[in-house]
């Protein structure tokens, strides 16, 4: 039989399937009512943490980039914009690249939901990169794994909370606080463990730590190369700057290829450390974080 119709390539299929999402969505009653609590809708999964330390099960988080997906370039799918349409707020980043793809069309999808952009209440790092999409993130947008960025963080997300169910203030406010002090915990204790170690360099293959790396007086080295792979002269440098300064760890985020990475270690003769700062459990995976940085730190003194 005739085919009538070419192949589409996964990345159109995706697109086609959203804009059906939205035909059909705006076909459907907006005023139907709602099954299984009122949905937050945020941008990625370590917002969720946030959400849900403080509201409780007052409400169900929509991930729009959920672990183990890169959010410079992700293209969402029909089931998480069913789930926007019927979301009472939106958490942004503010500054990740599929949000400059993305986030006015979602607004236009859902004009009644409230917004907060993290992002406003933290001083932000500059940055030049461009990633996988073409995109310029004027900041860089890891702000939220650094303990003192997330303690704005906290308190932004329990105001939006108060706000949409003030009824329940006063439980937020007293989960706020309970949440501050794990965070505050977790400040004290990377501020004590990096003390001695302030001005020390690590690399890192995606920079994702920066925010860390500034609040706690550390310097971060990326191996990517304007948000792409390092051309054979950037890999050199690294390499005799890792041998120069005693770099014994190499840093990747769990989503991205560790080829570049494993070339160095083997070159330096260190080894590969996976991270996962995208991580829905904010707290376990900073610490982790903090301890992997630390434990870097002490293997090259050895």
């Amino acid at each position: 039989m005739l085919n009538l119709y070419p192949a589409l390539r996964f990345g159109e299929m995706k697109r086609l399937l959203f804009f059906l999402a939205i035909i059909t969505g705006l076909s459907c009653n907006r005023n139907s009512p709602e099954t299984g609590g009122r949905i937050i809708t945020v941008s990625i999964a370590p917002y969720s943490y946030f959400v849900k330390e403080i509201a409780g099960n007052d409400f169900r988080v929509n991930i729009m980039v959920p672990p183990g997906s890169n959010p410079h370039i992700y293209e969402p799918y029909p089931g998480q914009i069913s789930r926007l349409r019927k979301s009472v707020a939106y958490i942004s980043n503010g500054y990740l690249g599929f949000e400059m793809t993305w986030l006015d069309r979602f607004y236009e999808m859902n004009k009644t939901m409230k917004r907060v952009s993290l992002g406003d209440k933290i001083d932000p790092i500059a940055s030049s990169e461009k990633n996988e999409g073409g995109h310029s993130e004027g900041a860089d947008p890891h702000y939220w794994v650094s303990p003192a960025c997330a303690l704005a963080m906290a308190a932004e997300v329990k105001d939006l909370l108060c706000q949409i169910n003030p009824a329940e203030s006063q439980k937020y406010q007293s989960n706020c606080d309970s949440l501050i002090l794990k965070i505050k915990a977790t400040d004290a204790r990377a501020k004590s463990l990096f003390a001695v170690f302030r001005g020390e360099s690590f690399m890192i293959y995606h920079p994702n730590l920066a925010y860390l790396a500034r609040d706690y007086g550390l310097k971060e080295i990326a191996v990517e190369f304007e948000g792409k792979e390092p051309p054979p002269s950037r890999l050199k440098e690294l390499i005799d700057f890792a041998a120069a300064n005693n770099l014994k760890t190499i840093f990747i985020q769990k989503e991205y290829d560790s080829k570049n990475a494993k070339e160095i270690a083997r070159e330096i003769g260190g080894q590969v450390v996976t991270i996962d700062p995208l991580s829905e459990n904010w707290l376990k995976s900073t610490n982790d974080i903090i301890d992997a940085l630390y434990n870097s730190f002490t293997r090259r003194n050895k």
